[in-house]
């Protein structure tokens, strides 16, 4: 048997992709494979789906990759001659994913400075922090803090009122214990609440908060950024204006804040589970195209 990749799939809303029609539990397979050319295509790991698939328009499947095989070298994009499509997994289920990935990649002998370094905190009150990137650190613990600071990290607060931190580039941040804190600052960053009474915040641009609780919430304060909560959930967005076109996006000087706006999710005005923006000092649903 050939090697079985474990990877991740975003696609249009409908299930496509680039035209073609997929369906969970079904297996494709194509004659060649090249990445960005030919094949069928996933990312191993899961966050880099949204530089593909953007959360307002997107869903995401577990996938397994086989047959012809083909890497890039600048993500974890995989393109395949056969794949199976897997369950759908939700945004707290990719930054969950993303926490596991970087875990099974960490070397035994690195330290939590170094890339692929690990750092865990079990007990309460217990402290936890990896600032290589891939670094990942979990603190399981009820007061638990974790922080991970590379790009690509991975940081995960799983007891209650537990802090997890993740400031890098593409960085995953879960909690989900009770009054749990998740936190985001890269751009493209992650974060996800699910606990009851949790906060999730997302700062960086374009970066992803989700309250997957009653009683949580989610915080959008970076430009371009986006916010979802379940019912009775609360969403808390900024908007950014750009005011250098000419800067790049992650600079500090190509934005000047506007205002912000906080609402509750009822489930009629704002609708649960939906990808929401502020524009021009409204709350605007980031719709399909």
């Amino acid at each position: 048997m050939g090697e079985i990749i474990k990877a991740y799939k975003g696609f249009n809303k409908d299930m496509t992709c680039r035209d073609f029609q997929y369906e969970e539990g079904k297996e494709y397979e194509e004659e060649r494979a090249e990445t960005c050319s030919c094949g069928f295509h996933a990312c191993e790991h899961p966050l880099d789906c949204l530089g593909y698939y953007d959360p307002a328009h997107s869903v995401y499947h577990e996938v397994e990759q086989s047959g012809e095989i083909s890497k890039r070298s600048d993500d974890t994009k995989v393109a395949s001659t056969k794949i199976k499509i897997g369950a759908r997994v939700s945004i707290a289920g990719l930054v969950q994913a993303a926490i596991e990935y970087t875990k099974e990649r960490v070397k035994p002998e690195a330290e939590t400075n170094e890339d692929y370094g690990a750092s865990s905190a079990t007990g309460d009150y217990g402290a936890s922090s990896a600032t290589g990137d891939y670094g990942a650190s979990s603190a399981t613990g009820n007061c638990g803090a974790s922080s991970a600071t590379g790009d690509y990290g991975a940081s995960s607060a799983t007891g209650d009122y537990g802090a997890s931190s993740a400031t890098g580039y593409k960085g995953a941040s879960s909690a989900t214990g009770y009054k749990g804190a998740s936190s985001a600052t890269g751009d493209y960053g992650a974060s996800s609440a699910t606990g009851n009474c949790g906060a999730s915040s997302a700062t960086g641009y374009k970066g992803k908060s989700a309250a997957e609780n009653q009683n949580s919430v989610a915080v959008a304060w970076g430009p371009e950024a986006m916010a979802k909560g379940v019912k009775e959930s609360t969403l808390v967005l900024a908007e950014w204006e750009r005011i250098d076109n000419d800067a790049w996006y992650w600079k500090e000087e190509t934005w000047e804040f506007v205002g912000s706006l906080m609402v509750r999710v009822d489930g009629k005005k704002v609708k649960e589970n939906t990808w929401y923006t502020l524009k021009n000092g409204e709350l605007m649903e980031v719709k399909d195209e």
